[in-house]
């Protein structure tokens, strides 16, 4: 049985947060900034997670 390669989308999460919160600093509003962060960062990780289990695209090159 071939092993299937999974796609992460946590780094997505994790860099949105922390650019949210930047975001948030300069518009001296923090936690608006990283609950922004969190749920476009949520957001891609659940597309990146919607299309890896649709078995979209391998990084296998002999698949």
């Amino acid at each position: 049985m071939p092993q299937r390669n999974s796609r992460a989308g946590g780094c997505f999460l994790t860099i949105f947060i922390l650019l949210g919160f930047l975001y948030g600093l300069s518009i001296r509003n923090p936690m608006k900034g990283v609950l922004i962060g969190t749920a476009v960062g949520a957001a891609i990780a659940i597309v990146v997670w919607l299309i890896d289990r649709r078995g979209g695209g391998s990084d296998d090159p002999a698949a």
